[in-house]
């Protein structure tokens, strides 16, 4: 802990001496006279020692109140300028992003050395997460990107992306281009994305096709299931958002 009396008895004598008034600086710090001299006095205290000689309108510092004065005057210009650098430099703006974890890493991280180039003068900070969160009561996020229908809410703006479209998708040298796509599925391993809105079953269903009964790859992320298809260990149904650069 520093060994030094109140700033505020410093502040006090170092306007009094400065000015060679109580009155003057009573002013300068919107105080009474009485004020500065009750904090003069309480300083002189501290020391044991008068710092001032009181003349009928004005003050002369003693000499020990002249080594303190002009020590105080360098620290507090010192003070005052590097108060100034500190308020004239530039904020750093900062933009805090939240979305699913295979969105981060398939759409929009891809997306963000772009925005950074053009925005250098902003910091970004993704986090990610399989829940949706409400912007209303995490104040410390600035942008969700989430999936669903988004509701109307004072204070929230809302930019739809547009809808997904989900399609069997998996590596070339997999798939057999002299026959139609649909007709291979029977034969070809499924990656099962688990936190789809869309399952194998819905898209067999909604084709008109017959879903083969056979066990499949499994994975808890879209990300892993299209990775997983990139490396031609079956065909993923996902996105088209996530597996286009």
């Amino acid at each position: 802990m520093r060994k030094i009396p109140n700033f505020v008895l410093l502040r006090a004598f170092e306007a009094a001496a400065r000015l060679q008034s109580f009155t003057l600086a009573a002013h300068e710090l919107h105080l009474t006279p009485s004020a500065i001299s009750h904090q003069v006095k309480e300083l002189e205290a501290y020391f044991g020692l008068p710092l001032f000689i009181r003349r009928n309108r004005r003050v002369e510092v003693t000499a020990e109140g002249r080594r303190l004065f002009l020590s105080l005057a360098r620290i507090l210009d010192a003070l005052e300028a590097t108060c100034s650098e500190v308020a004239l430099a530039p904020r750093e703006q900062v933009l805090t992003l939240y979305c699913a974890p295979s969105l981060a890493v398939k759409w929009l991280g891809p997306r963000l050395p772009d925005f950074m180039l053009a925005h250098p003068d902003i910091t970004i900070r993704l986090s990610s997460g399989a829940e949706p969160i409400d912007l209303t009561q995490v104040r410390e996020i600035d942008v969700a990107i989430s999936y669903g229908y988004a509701h109307e809410r004072s204070g929230i703006d809302i930019t739809p992306l547009g809808k997904e479209r989900i399609v069997p998708m998996g590596s070339p040298l997999l798939i057999n281009r002299a026959l139609p796509a649909p007709a291979q599925l029977g034969t070809l391993p499924l990656i099962e994305s688990q936190l789809s809105q869309v399952t194998w079953r819905d898209w067999f269903n909604f084709n008109e096709l017959t879903m083969p009964v056979r066990a499949r790859t499994s994975f808890d992320r879209a990300a892993l299931a299209i990775s997983a298809a990139v490396d031609g260990m079956g065909i993923a149904l996902e996105s088209v958002r996530l597996a286009e650069r």
